[in-house]
Protein backbone atom coordinates (compact mmCIF):
# COMPACT_ATOMS: atom_id res chain seq x y z
CA UNK A 1 0.00 0.00 0.00
CA UNK A 2 1.12 3.66 -0.29
CA UNK A 3 3.09 4.96 2.67
CA UNK A 4 1.21 6.79 5.42
CA UNK A 5 0.49 10.53 5.44
CA UNK A 6 -0.32 11.94 8.90
CA UNK A 7 -1.80 15.33 8.09
CA UNK A 8 -1.76 16.98 11.54
CA UNK A 9 0.99 16.35 14.11
CA UNK A 10 3.30 18.53 16.24
CA UNK A 11 6.86 17.49 15.39
CA UNK A 12 8.61 20.52 16.89
CA UNK A 13 6.39 21.03 19.94
CA UNK A 14 6.85 17.39 20.94
CA UNK A 15 10.60 17.94 21.27
CA UNK A 16 9.96 20.18 24.28
CA UNK A 17 8.01 17.51 26.13
CA UNK A 18 10.57 14.91 25.16
CA UNK A 19 12.89 16.67 27.64
CA UNK A 20 10.44 18.22 30.12
CA UNK A 21 9.08 15.68 32.59
CA UNK A 22 5.38 16.63 32.99
CA UNK A 23 5.50 15.35 36.56
CA UNK A 24 3.05 13.12 38.41
CA UNK A 25 -0.70 13.09 38.02
CA UNK A 26 -2.24 14.71 41.09
CA UNK A 27 -4.53 12.21 42.79
CA UNK A 28 -7.24 14.10 44.64
CA UNK A 29 -10.98 14.61 45.05
CA UNK A 30 -10.89 18.29 46.08
CA UNK A 31 -8.58 21.31 46.36
CA UNK A 32 -7.37 20.46 49.86
CA UNK A 33 -6.19 17.03 48.74
CA UNK A 34 -4.63 18.57 45.62
CA UNK A 35 -2.53 21.00 47.66
CA UNK A 36 -1.56 18.23 50.09
CA UNK A 37 -0.39 16.04 47.17
CA UNK A 38 1.78 18.87 45.85
CA UNK A 39 3.21 19.58 49.30
CA UNK A 40 4.13 15.92 49.80
CA UNK A 41 5.87 15.78 46.41
CA UNK A 42 7.85 18.97 47.11
CA UNK A 43 8.84 17.61 50.52
CA UNK A 44 10.17 14.41 48.93
CA UNK A 45 12.01 16.34 46.20
CA UNK A 46 13.41 19.48 47.86
CA UNK A 47 15.35 22.24 46.16
CA UNK A 48 14.17 21.87 42.56
CA UNK A 49 13.97 24.92 40.31
CA UNK A 50 10.61 23.85 38.87
CA UNK A 51 7.94 21.42 40.02
CA UNK A 52 5.58 20.09 37.33
CA UNK A 53 2.30 18.24 37.77
CA UNK A 54 -0.68 17.02 35.74
CA UNK A 55 -4.26 17.49 36.89
CA UNK A 56 -7.75 16.65 35.69
CA UNK A 57 -9.77 19.83 36.29
CA UNK A 58 -12.83 17.85 37.38
CA UNK A 59 -10.82 16.55 40.36
CA UNK A 60 -11.14 20.02 41.94
CA UNK A 61 -14.94 19.74 42.09
CA UNK A 62 -15.39 23.34 40.90
CA UNK A 63 -13.12 24.77 43.60
CA UNK A 64 -10.77 27.58 42.52
CA UNK A 65 -7.10 26.62 42.82
CA UNK A 66 -5.08 29.84 43.18
CA UNK A 67 -1.52 31.08 43.23
CA UNK A 68 -1.90 31.64 46.97
CA UNK A 69 -2.69 27.95 47.44
CA UNK A 70 0.47 27.03 45.55
CA UNK A 71 2.55 29.72 47.26
CA UNK A 72 1.61 28.19 50.60
CA UNK A 73 3.43 25.03 49.49
CA UNK A 74 6.43 26.66 47.85
CA UNK A 75 7.05 30.29 46.88
CA UNK A 76 10.76 30.17 46.02
CA UNK A 77 10.54 27.56 43.24
CA UNK A 78 8.29 27.44 40.18
CA UNK A 79 5.12 25.34 40.35
CA UNK A 80 3.40 24.55 37.04
CA UNK A 81 0.32 22.31 36.89
CA UNK A 82 -0.79 21.29 33.40
CA UNK A 83 -4.43 20.44 32.81
CA UNK A 84 -4.60 16.98 31.25
CA UNK A 85 -5.45 18.10 27.70
CA UNK A 86 -2.66 20.69 27.72
CA UNK A 87 -4.88 23.74 27.15
CA UNK A 88 -4.85 25.22 30.66
CA UNK A 89 -2.37 25.60 33.52
CA UNK A 90 -2.11 26.71 37.15
CA UNK A 91 1.05 28.42 38.41
CA UNK A 92 2.34 30.05 41.58
CA UNK A 93 3.41 33.69 42.03
CA UNK A 94 7.03 32.86 41.18
CA UNK A 95 6.01 31.88 37.64
CA UNK A 96 3.73 34.88 37.19
CA UNK A 97 6.58 37.20 38.17
CA UNK A 98 9.04 35.52 35.80
CA UNK A 99 6.61 36.11 32.91
CA UNK A 100 5.58 39.61 34.01
CA UNK A 101 1.93 38.64 34.37
CA UNK A 102 0.06 41.07 36.63
CA UNK A 103 -3.51 42.14 37.32
CA UNK A 104 -3.11 44.69 34.49
CA UNK A 105 -2.13 42.07 31.89
CA UNK A 106 -4.96 42.00 29.31
CA UNK A 107 -6.61 38.81 28.14
CA UNK A 108 -5.63 37.74 24.62
CA UNK A 109 -9.22 36.85 23.67
CA UNK A 110 -11.80 37.09 26.48
CA UNK A 111 -13.56 33.74 27.07
CA UNK A 112 -11.01 31.89 24.93
CA UNK A 113 -7.41 32.87 25.79
CA UNK A 114 -7.51 34.51 29.18
CA UNK A 115 -6.30 34.81 32.78
CA UNK A 116 -8.72 33.63 35.45
CA UNK A 117 -9.34 36.42 37.96
CA UNK A 118 -10.97 36.48 41.38
CA UNK A 119 -13.89 38.68 42.43
CA UNK A 120 -11.55 41.64 42.96
CA UNK A 121 -9.97 41.27 39.51
CA UNK A 122 -6.67 39.76 40.68
CA UNK A 123 -5.05 37.08 38.49
CA UNK A 124 -5.30 33.71 40.21
CA UNK A 125 -2.50 31.87 38.43
CA UNK A 126 -4.90 29.84 36.30
CA UNK A 127 -4.87 30.61 32.59
CA UNK A 128 -6.29 29.20 29.37
CA UNK A 129 -5.21 28.58 25.77
CA UNK A 130 -2.91 31.24 24.27
CA UNK A 131 -2.40 32.86 27.66
CA UNK A 132 -0.71 29.69 28.92
CA UNK A 133 1.48 28.98 25.89
CA UNK A 134 4.57 31.05 26.82
CA UNK A 135 4.71 29.33 30.22
CA UNK A 136 3.85 25.88 28.92
CA UNK A 137 6.65 26.03 26.35
CA UNK A 138 9.24 28.10 28.23
CA UNK A 139 11.53 25.14 28.89
CA UNK A 140 12.30 25.15 25.15
CA UNK A 141 14.83 27.92 25.84
CA UNK A 142 16.92 25.49 27.90
CA UNK A 143 17.34 22.88 25.16
CA UNK A 144 20.59 22.53 23.23
CA UNK A 145 20.75 21.90 19.50
CA UNK A 146 22.09 18.43 20.28
CA UNK A 147 19.06 17.62 22.44
CA UNK A 148 16.70 18.89 19.77
CA UNK A 149 18.43 16.87 17.05
CA UNK A 150 18.43 13.68 19.12
CA UNK A 151 14.69 13.99 19.75
CA UNK A 152 13.97 14.64 16.09
CA UNK A 153 16.04 11.62 15.09
CA UNK A 154 14.03 9.53 17.55
CA UNK A 155 10.86 10.70 15.82
CA UNK A 156 12.34 9.96 12.39
CA UNK A 157 13.17 6.41 13.49
CA UNK A 158 9.58 5.92 14.66
CA UNK A 159 8.22 7.26 11.35
CA UNK A 160 10.33 4.80 9.39
CA UNK A 161 9.23 1.94 11.64
CA UNK A 162 5.52 2.66 11.08
CA UNK A 163 5.88 3.70 7.46
CA UNK A 164 4.89 7.35 7.89
CA UNK A 165 6.46 9.08 4.89
CA UNK A 166 4.75 12.49 5.12
CA UNK A 167 3.48 14.68 7.97
CA UNK A 168 1.98 18.13 8.38
CA UNK A 169 3.61 19.88 11.33
CA UNK A 170 0.84 21.95 12.95
CA UNK A 171 3.14 24.41 14.68
CA UNK A 172 4.36 25.64 18.06
CA UNK A 173 2.58 28.92 18.89
CA UNK A 174 4.12 31.50 21.20
CA UNK A 175 7.52 29.78 20.88
CA UNK A 176 8.62 31.05 17.48
CA UNK A 177 12.35 31.10 18.20
CA UNK A 178 12.33 27.46 19.30
CA UNK A 179 10.07 26.46 16.42
CA UNK A 180 12.52 27.92 13.93
CA UNK A 181 15.44 26.22 15.66
CA UNK A 182 13.72 22.89 15.04
CA UNK A 183 13.07 23.80 11.41
CA UNK A 184 16.72 24.79 10.90
CA UNK A 185 17.88 21.47 12.34
CA UNK A 186 15.40 19.50 10.23
CA UNK A 187 16.65 21.27 7.11
CA UNK A 188 20.23 20.52 8.17
CA UNK A 189 19.36 16.85 8.61
CA UNK A 190 17.78 16.83 5.16
CA UNK A 191 20.87 18.33 3.54
CA UNK A 192 22.92 15.64 5.29
CA UNK A 193 20.65 12.92 3.90
CA UNK A 194 19.17 12.08 7.31
CA UNK A 195 15.56 13.22 6.82
CA UNK A 196 13.70 10.61 4.75
CA UNK A 197 10.31 11.84 5.95
CA UNK A 198 8.68 14.69 4.00
CA UNK A 199 7.56 17.46 6.38
CA UNK A 200 5.02 20.09 5.43
CA UNK A 201 5.61 22.83 8.00
CA UNK A 202 3.63 25.85 9.19
CA UNK A 203 3.67 29.10 11.10
CA UNK A 204 1.17 28.86 13.98
CA UNK A 205 -0.74 31.62 15.73
CA UNK A 206 -3.05 31.68 18.74
CA UNK A 207 -3.20 35.46 19.14
CA UNK A 208 -5.10 37.86 16.81
CA UNK A 209 -2.31 40.42 17.24
CA UNK A 210 -0.05 38.11 15.21
CA UNK A 211 -2.34 38.21 12.17
CA UNK A 212 -1.01 41.44 10.57
CA UNK A 213 2.43 39.87 10.08
CA UNK A 214 1.28 36.28 9.56
CA UNK A 215 1.35 36.19 5.75
CA UNK A 216 4.81 37.76 5.66
CA UNK A 217 6.06 35.25 8.23
CA UNK A 218 4.80 32.28 6.18
CA UNK A 219 6.54 33.84 3.17
CA UNK A 220 9.81 34.05 5.09
CA UNK A 221 9.46 30.48 6.37
CA UNK A 222 8.83 29.31 2.81
CA UNK A 223 12.03 31.01 1.66
CA UNK A 224 14.31 30.08 4.56
CA UNK A 225 13.18 26.51 5.29
CA UNK A 226 13.10 24.88 1.90
CA UNK A 227 14.87 21.59 1.20
CA UNK A 228 13.99 18.41 -0.67
CA UNK A 229 11.94 16.97 2.20
CA UNK A 230 10.96 20.14 4.02
CA UNK A 231 8.56 22.85 2.78
CA UNK A 232 6.38 25.54 4.38
CA UNK A 233 3.32 27.09 2.74
CA UNK A 234 0.67 27.08 5.48
CA UNK A 235 -0.64 29.35 8.23
CA UNK A 236 -1.95 27.38 11.21
CA UNK A 237 -4.56 29.06 13.42
CA UNK A 238 -5.97 27.90 16.74
CA UNK A 239 -9.57 29.03 16.18
CA UNK A 240 -10.81 27.69 19.52
CA UNK A 241 -9.83 25.41 22.41
CA UNK A 242 -11.30 22.20 23.85
CA UNK A 243 -14.70 20.99 24.97
CA UNK A 244 -13.68 19.82 28.44
CA UNK A 245 -12.64 23.29 29.61
CA UNK A 246 -15.40 25.13 27.71
CA UNK A 247 -13.01 26.94 25.34
CA UNK A 248 -14.32 25.21 22.21
CA UNK A 249 -16.61 27.69 20.42
CA UNK A 250 -20.22 26.52 20.24
CA UNK A 251 -23.27 27.49 18.21
CA UNK A 252 -25.59 25.90 20.77
CA UNK A 253 -24.57 26.59 24.40
CA UNK A 254 -22.89 23.99 26.59
CA UNK A 255 -25.49 21.98 28.46
CA UNK A 256 -23.84 22.44 31.85
CA UNK A 257 -22.87 26.15 31.79
CA UNK A 258 -25.16 27.66 29.13
CA UNK A 259 -22.08 29.43 27.71
CA UNK A 260 -20.78 29.33 24.13
CA UNK A 261 -17.21 30.67 24.23
CA UNK A 262 -15.94 32.46 21.12
CA UNK A 263 -13.65 31.85 18.18
CA UNK A 264 -10.29 33.54 17.65
CA UNK A 265 -11.63 35.85 14.91
CA UNK A 266 -14.94 36.51 13.20
CA UNK A 267 -16.05 35.69 9.65
CA UNK A 268 -15.21 39.15 8.25
CA UNK A 269 -11.68 38.92 9.67
CA UNK A 270 -11.41 35.37 8.30
CA UNK A 271 -12.44 36.55 4.83
CA UNK A 272 -9.85 39.32 4.87
CA UNK A 273 -7.13 36.93 5.99
CA UNK A 274 -8.04 34.35 3.34
CA UNK A 275 -7.84 36.98 0.62
CA UNK A 276 -4.33 37.93 1.78
CA UNK A 277 -3.26 34.29 1.94
CA UNK A 278 -4.73 33.69 -1.49
CA UNK A 279 -2.79 36.61 -2.94
CA UNK A 280 0.43 35.23 -1.47
CA UNK A 281 -0.38 31.64 -2.49
CA UNK A 282 -0.37 30.16 1.01
CA UNK A 283 -2.83 27.72 2.63
CA UNK A 284 -4.78 27.80 5.91
CA UNK A 285 -5.04 25.02 8.49
CA UNK A 286 -7.38 25.77 11.40
CA UNK A 287 -7.81 24.06 14.78
CA UNK A 288 -11.63 23.88 15.01
CA UNK A 289 -12.82 21.61 17.80
CA UNK A 290 -16.40 22.87 17.92
CA UNK A 291 -19.16 24.06 15.65
CA UNK A 292 -18.86 27.87 15.87
CA UNK A 293 -15.14 27.93 15.02
CA UNK A 294 -15.52 25.77 11.90
CA UNK A 295 -18.54 27.87 10.91
CA UNK A 296 -16.38 31.02 10.98
CA UNK A 297 -13.92 29.32 8.62
CA UNK A 298 -16.70 28.13 6.31
CA UNK A 299 -18.34 31.57 6.33
CA UNK A 300 -15.00 33.21 5.63
CA UNK A 301 -14.34 30.91 2.67
CA UNK A 302 -17.82 31.59 1.32
CA UNK A 303 -17.29 35.37 1.55
CA UNK A 304 -13.80 35.17 0.04
CA UNK A 305 -15.00 33.01 -2.85
CA UNK A 306 -17.87 35.41 -3.51
CA UNK A 307 -15.34 38.24 -3.81
CA UNK A 308 -12.57 36.40 -5.69
CA UNK A 309 -14.55 33.93 -7.77
CA UNK A 310 -12.31 31.57 -9.74
CA UNK A 311 -9.23 33.37 -8.42
CA UNK A 312 -9.69 31.66 -5.03
CA UNK A 313 -7.18 28.82 -5.18
CA UNK A 314 -5.82 28.08 -1.68
CA UNK A 315 -6.47 24.95 0.34
CA UNK A 316 -8.35 25.42 3.61
CA UNK A 317 -8.47 22.68 6.25
CA UNK A 318 -10.47 22.46 9.48
CA UNK A 319 -8.90 20.07 11.99
CA UNK A 320 -10.44 17.96 14.78
CA UNK A 321 -14.16 18.80 14.28
CA UNK A 322 -15.34 17.08 17.45
CA UNK A 323 -18.79 18.62 17.22
CA UNK A 324 -20.38 20.19 14.14
CA UNK A 325 -23.72 21.88 13.62
CA UNK A 326 -26.16 20.07 11.33
CA UNK A 327 -26.46 23.12 9.07
CA UNK A 328 -22.74 23.04 8.23
CA UNK A 329 -22.19 19.38 7.42
CA UNK A 330 -22.69 19.70 3.66
CA UNK A 331 -20.85 23.00 3.38
CA UNK A 332 -17.38 21.38 3.50
CA UNK A 333 -17.95 19.66 0.15
CA UNK A 334 -19.80 22.65 -1.31
CA UNK A 335 -17.03 25.10 -0.42
CA UNK A 336 -14.09 22.72 -0.94
CA UNK A 337 -12.97 22.94 2.70
CA UNK A 338 -11.02 19.88 3.87
CA UNK A 339 -12.09 18.01 7.03
CA UNK A 340 -9.22 16.62 9.09
CA UNK A 341 -10.18 14.28 11.94
CA UNK A 342 -7.97 13.05 14.77
CA UNK A 343 -9.40 9.54 14.65
CA UNK A 344 -7.62 8.13 17.69
CA UNK A 345 -9.97 10.41 19.70
CA UNK A 346 -13.11 8.80 18.28
CA UNK A 347 -13.37 6.36 21.16
CA UNK A 348 -14.08 9.34 23.43
CA UNK A 349 -10.95 8.67 25.49
CA UNK A 350 -8.67 11.57 24.59
CA UNK A 351 -7.59 11.79 28.26
CA UNK A 352 -9.29 8.82 29.90
CA UNK A 353 -12.84 7.58 29.43
CA UNK A 354 -14.76 10.82 28.88
CA UNK A 355 -18.24 9.62 27.90
CA UNK A 356 -19.95 10.83 31.08
CA UNK A 357 -18.07 14.13 30.92
CA UNK A 358 -19.08 14.74 27.31
CA UNK A 359 -22.66 13.81 28.22
CA UNK A 360 -22.65 16.54 30.89
CA UNK A 361 -21.12 19.06 28.47
CA UNK A 362 -23.34 18.36 25.48
CA UNK A 363 -26.41 16.44 26.56
CA UNK A 364 -27.64 13.15 25.14
CA UNK A 365 -28.73 14.40 21.72
CA UNK A 366 -25.44 16.12 20.88
CA UNK A 367 -23.14 13.45 22.27
CA UNK A 368 -24.62 11.23 19.57
CA UNK A 369 -23.47 13.80 17.01
CA UNK A 370 -19.77 13.88 17.87
CA UNK A 371 -17.03 13.01 15.38
CA UNK A 372 -19.32 12.82 12.34
CA UNK A 373 -16.60 11.86 9.89
CA UNK A 374 -18.66 9.31 7.94
CA UNK A 375 -21.49 11.78 7.45
CA UNK A 376 -19.08 14.40 6.09
CA UNK A 377 -17.28 11.76 3.97
CA UNK A 378 -20.59 10.80 2.38
CA UNK A 379 -21.25 14.42 1.33
CA UNK A 380 -18.25 14.18 -0.99
CA UNK A 381 -15.94 16.35 1.12
CA UNK A 382 -12.23 15.57 1.22
CA UNK A 383 -11.60 13.87 4.60
CA UNK A 384 -8.15 13.20 6.03
CA UNK A 385 -6.81 11.54 9.21
CA UNK A 386 -4.23 12.54 11.78
CA UNK A 387 -2.85 11.77 15.25
CA UNK A 388 -2.31 15.34 16.60
CA UNK A 389 0.28 14.52 19.22
CA UNK A 390 2.26 17.05 21.28
CA UNK A 391 4.54 14.53 23.00
CA UNK A 392 6.68 11.72 21.62
CA UNK A 393 6.52 9.36 24.61
CA UNK A 394 6.67 5.82 23.29
CA UNK A 395 4.86 6.91 20.08
CA UNK A 396 1.90 4.59 20.78
CA UNK A 397 -0.67 7.31 20.12
CA UNK A 398 1.18 8.43 16.97
CA UNK A 399 0.41 5.12 15.26
CA UNK A 400 -1.77 5.39 12.14
CA UNK A 401 -2.84 1.80 12.76
CA UNK A 402 -4.32 2.85 16.11
CA UNK A 403 -6.12 5.59 14.20
CA UNK A 404 -7.42 3.06 11.68
CA UNK A 405 -8.68 0.74 14.42
CA UNK A 406 -10.48 3.44 16.39
CA UNK A 407 -11.86 5.00 13.21
CA UNK A 408 -13.51 1.65 12.45
CA UNK A 409 -14.54 0.63 15.98
CA UNK A 410 -14.95 3.88 17.99
CA UNK A 411 -13.70 1.79 20.89
CA UNK A 412 -10.42 1.10 22.71
CA UNK A 413 -10.28 -2.29 24.38
CA UNK A 414 -7.79 -4.67 25.94
CA UNK A 415 -7.15 -5.87 22.38
CA UNK A 416 -6.00 -2.38 21.37
CA UNK A 417 -2.39 -1.25 21.52
CA UNK A 418 -3.09 1.60 23.92
CA UNK A 419 -2.66 2.54 27.55
CA UNK A 420 -5.26 1.08 29.95
CA UNK A 421 -5.93 4.74 30.85
CA UNK A 422 -7.57 5.04 27.43
CA UNK A 423 -9.70 1.91 27.49
CA UNK A 424 -13.36 2.58 26.71
CA UNK A 425 -16.27 1.66 28.94
CA UNK A 426 -18.52 1.52 25.88
CA UNK A 427 -18.50 2.00 22.12
CA UNK A 428 -18.61 5.74 21.49
CA UNK A 429 -21.68 6.94 19.56
CA UNK A 430 -22.71 7.00 16.87
CA UNK A 431 -22.13 3.60 15.27
CA UNK A 432 -23.25 5.16 11.97
CA UNK A 433 -20.01 7.17 11.93
CA UNK A 434 -17.72 4.12 11.81
CA UNK A 435 -15.44 4.06 8.79
CA UNK A 436 -14.30 1.02 6.81
CA UNK A 437 -10.71 0.03 6.15
CA UNK A 438 -10.69 1.30 2.57
CA UNK A 439 -11.78 4.75 3.77
CA UNK A 440 -9.19 4.74 6.53
CA UNK A 441 -6.42 3.92 4.06
CA UNK A 442 -7.57 6.59 1.59
CA UNK A 443 -7.68 9.21 4.36
CA UNK A 444 -4.16 8.27 5.42
CA UNK A 445 -2.74 8.28 1.88
CA UNK A 446 -4.06 10.05 -1.23
CA UNK A 447 -6.48 12.31 0.64
CA UNK A 448 -3.66 13.52 2.89
CA UNK A 449 -1.54 14.19 -0.18
CA UNK A 450 -4.36 16.27 -1.66
CA UNK A 451 -4.70 18.25 1.57
CA UNK A 452 -1.02 19.15 1.43
CA UNK A 453 -1.01 19.77 -2.33
CA UNK A 454 1.55 17.05 -3.06
CA UNK A 455 -0.73 14.47 -4.72
CA UNK A 456 1.21 14.75 -7.99
CA UNK A 457 4.11 12.99 -6.24
CA UNK A 458 2.72 11.33 -3.10
CA UNK A 459 -0.24 9.36 -1.77
CA UNK A 460 -0.66 6.55 -4.29
CA UNK A 461 1.39 3.98 -6.16
CA UNK A 462 1.51 5.20 -9.75
CA UNK A 463 4.07 5.57 -12.51
CA UNK A 464 5.88 8.87 -12.15
CA UNK A 465 5.22 9.33 -8.43
CA UNK A 466 7.68 8.96 -5.57
CA UNK A 467 8.00 5.29 -4.66
CA UNK A 468 6.77 5.62 -1.05
CA UNK A 469 5.15 2.29 -0.23
CA UNK A 470 4.76 -0.35 2.47
CA UNK A 471 4.67 -4.15 2.43
CA UNK A 472 2.77 -6.13 5.09
CA UNK A 473 2.81 -9.85 5.75
CA UNK A 474 -0.98 -9.83 5.43
CA UNK A 475 -3.49 -7.48 3.84
CA UNK A 476 -4.93 -4.77 6.08
CA UNK A 477 -8.11 -5.12 4.02
CA UNK A 478 -8.69 -8.56 5.54
CA UNK A 479 -7.49 -7.89 9.09
CA UNK A 480 -10.04 -7.75 11.96
CA UNK A 481 -10.57 -4.11 13.02
CA UNK A 482 -10.00 -4.88 16.71
CA UNK A 483 -6.29 -5.34 17.20
CA UNK A 484 -5.30 -3.57 13.97
CA UNK A 485 -3.34 -1.14 16.15
CA UNK A 486 -0.65 -3.82 16.61
CA UNK A 487 0.13 -3.85 12.88
CA UNK A 488 3.23 -2.37 11.37
CA UNK A 489 4.80 -2.82 7.93
CA UNK A 490 7.40 -5.51 7.35
CA UNK A 491 9.12 -3.46 4.66
CA UNK A 492 9.18 0.30 4.19
CA UNK A 493 10.28 2.16 1.04
CA UNK A 494 10.65 5.93 0.82
CA UNK A 495 11.56 7.30 -2.61
CA UNK A 496 12.26 3.76 -3.76
CA UNK A 497 14.87 3.26 -1.06
CA UNK A 498 14.34 0.44 1.41
CA UNK A 499 14.24 1.98 4.90
CA UNK A 500 13.16 -1.11 6.85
Amino acid sequence: MPAIIDSHVHVAMSVIFDHADPGPFIECTNKKECVAFIAEHVKKNPGLKRYRFLLERKKLNDELLTKEDLDSVCNDSEIVILESEGHSIWVNSKVLALHNITDETPDIVPELSYYVRDAEGHVTGNMFEGAEMPILLDSSKELTDEQIENSLLRWINYSVKDGVSVVFDAGTPKADAFHERCYKILCKLDKEGRLPVYIDGSYAIVDPSDIPNAVETVTRYNREYNTEHFKVHTLKMFMDGTLKIHTAAMVTPYADTNTKCTSLINKKQMKDLLIKLNEAGWDLHAHCVAEASSRVVLDGVELAKAELGDKFRIKVTCAHLEIQDDADLERFAKLGVISNYTVCWHAGTISGDNYDEYLTLLGEERINKMYRCKTVWNTGALVTWSSDNISYGDFTTWSPYLGMEVGMTRYISKKTKASPHNWSSREFPSAAEKMNIEEMILGYTINGAKQLGIDSAKGSIEVGKDADYLIFNESLLDAPPKGLSFKEPDEVYFGGKKMK
